[in-house]
């Protein structure tokens, strides 16, 4: 219909073109069988011209046209991916058993305090690397390092150099006095490195190896430590070991879920974010999607583009020396490629969510623009990024800084009801730890092994087997308790050694486990993300998923401040060998 009046609106304004034209060739020429002919020849010409040369459309229609035909593909095809996420029992915003458990890293009766142990002549200094995610985890580690070593710690230098080349320094995005003041019991820190004796002294550099022991740092660094009084430990990201007796893996935990706070003006824009996002709707997902050119380089994948693609992927690669060629085809069989916006988006509403959900994505620029973000958009259409929530304005202090940015959108991440990360990448890591400490929110990690083989064949199957398949393979990678083996991983995403189960009685400790310095409390951000979740109250029995429509979970004995590690396991043998590629 709309085709046919096209083609009637053109017609007609060929037929008045005509005729003024005739009108004009009238008043000049006598010969009117000559003006006829002439007059019909053009109206033919003008007629012909607007059938086979199609409307213009509007700039703004382009996207819209392409999301709709991608839906319309997707509804008409064999596959038939439905709008809704289907009926499912199980509730897809929180985690089954997850009231049963709490953070606890509070220090042991036999753990010595800071001003018991720390040597007045021995001063720690690092510089950290990489990107915010990064050099968190060093400032974690460097922490404990200063306690191995009876050492105050001096507040720790950040990287200026790196890919990132942000300024940033750690005041501008920590609150330096709650760092210094929340740890004043397990370690001493200062601003500055101060004079010793009336002088300064320089600090004697060196590096230690990655995943240094106790005994590594006793060894390599104290001696130095004690002649020279004052040390810088250079690039300072996971250069101390994974593995440690509990106290200090409970000292990271204090250290990275207490004491390391963004500051105020992070945390106020950050959560205004949050709130922007739930006024959309009741909850919402977080999305790390983690597809920028530097990412897909970096990993050797490859994604259909062709010989533009290869070269242009190739160039960003060249920036790391020492990556050895790749075979694309290998990386992608073994989960070691993230997925597609468009497989994440089928990923998702396999799992049961629909496209009326409200969805943040985290994510830098975007390999392949709004071309390769269109699926996504079109199974989810409320699509939002800090960019989208706020206005220039209110980004302005931020944009110039890469962890700033970064670290809005770790909070939206970090509060989300859902938080799906499609790499394991720092940021993925930490968030998972995080949100296992403070309750085990959701939090779904791609089984990109499995899925990657399943979308090489979904046009052969129909929807509801392809759905079904997706949510067997993520038994084991949505966040649940005991989804990884204790020990296993690397722990800042299984903090196991600082989760502890609570009995049935108790819906979980406030403040994580943690007892705040006198006169001193979190802020709100901190403590009522908590609290809310001390406080949800389960009034309904837990619902089990049932095979063919939701993800199943097995029933958990509930013992009381039990350790996580004593609990059965809920990860099937054939999984064992993907824990490989996210342990250490």
């Amino acid at each position: 219909m709309e085709r046919k009046k096209h083609l009637t609106t053109r017609a007609d304004k060929s037929r008045i073109i005509g005729l003024l034209i005739a009108s004009v060739l009238r008043s000049r020429f006598p010969h009117r069988t000559l003006i006829s002919a002439i007059s019909a020849s053009l109206l033919l010409l003008f007629a012909l011209f607007s059938v086979f040369v199609p409307s213009p459309t509007p700039p703004h229609a382009h996207n819209n046209v392409q999301v709709r035909s991608l839906l319309d593909a997707h509804q008409d095809s064999v596959f038939g991916v439905p709008a809704s996420g289907g009926s499912c029992s199980h509730d897809l915003w929180s985690s089954t058993q997850s009231r049963l458990f709490s953070g606890c890293s509070n220090s042991g009766d036999n753990f010595a305090k800071a001003n018991v142990k720390t040597d007045p002549d021995r001063y720690l200094l690092i510089a950290t690397s990489g990107g915010l995610n990064q050099q968190r985890t060093g400032i974690i580690d460097a922490v404990v390092a200063a306690y191995l070593m009876n050492a105050t710690l001096v507040v720790p230098e950040l990287d200026h150099a790196s890919f990132w080349k942000d300024t940033s320094n750690f005041s501008e995005l920590f609150d330096t006095d709650w760092f210094i003041t929340f740890l004043r019991n397990d370690v001493s820190v200062v601003k500055y490195l101060p004079n010793l004796d009336g002088k300064f002294v320089a600090p004697y550099t060196l590096r230690v190896p990655r995943k240094c022991t106790p005994k590594c740092y006793e060894d390599r660094v104290l001696p130095m430590l004690v002649r020279k009084r004052a040390v810088r430990l250079t690039k300072f990201d996971y250069r101390l070991a994974n593995t440690l007796d509990e106290d200090l893996q409970k000292l990271r935990c204090r250290v990275n879920y207490h004491a390391l706070k963004f500051t105020d003006s992070i945390q106020g824009m950050g959560r205004l974010l949050v709130e922007r996002m739930r006024m959309k709707n009741k909850h919402f997902i977080a999305l790390h999607l983690r597809f920028e050119p530097d990412m897909l380089a970096f990993s050797g994948c490859y994604y259909g583009g062709g010989e533009k693609e290869q070269k242009e992927l190739g160039e960003i690669r060249k920036r790391w020396k020492n990556l050895h060629a790749s075979n694309p085809d290998k990386v992608r069989r073994h989960g070691r490629c993230p997925l597609t916006p468009e497989e994440v988006g089928l990923m998702l509403r396999a799992l049961g969510f629909g496209s009326d959900i409200d969805l943040y994505v985290a994510s830098g620029e975007i390999y392949g623009g709004e071309k390769t973000l269109a699926p996504l958009k079109a199974l989810f259409p409320n699509f939002h990024s800090k960019e989208t929530l706020a206005t220039k304005e209110e980004l302005a202090q931020f944009v110039p800084f890469s962890s700033r940015m970064a670290a809005l959108d770790f909070i939206v991440c970090d509060d989300s009801d859902v938080f799906v990360t499609n790499n394991n990448g720092n940021m993925a890591k930490i968030l998972a730890g995080r949100r296992r400490y403070f309750g085990h929110k959701p939090t779904i990690r791609p089984n990109a092994k499995k899925l990657n083989q399943l979308f090489m064949k979904k046009n052969s199957m129909t929807w509801e087997e392809f759905a079904s398949r997706v949510r067997t393979f993520q038994v084991g990678f949505i966040g649940e308790p005991n989804e990884l083996r204790p020990g296993s991983g690397e722990f800042h995403e299984n903090p196991s050694s600082c989760i502890c189960q609570n009995s049935s009685s108790e819906s979980g400790v406030e403040t994580g486990g943690i007892s705040y310095p006198q006169n001193q409390t979190p802020d709100n951000y901190e403590s009522n993300k908590t609290k809310n979740w001390a406080e949800e109250q389960f009034t309904e029995e837990e619902v089990e998923w049932s095979e063919g429509e939701c993800l199943h979970s097995k029933k958990q004995s509930r013992l009381k401040e039990t350790k996580l590690d004593s609990f059965p396991l809920l990860i099937s043998a054939d999984q064992a060998e993907l824990q490989e590629f996210f342990s250490d």
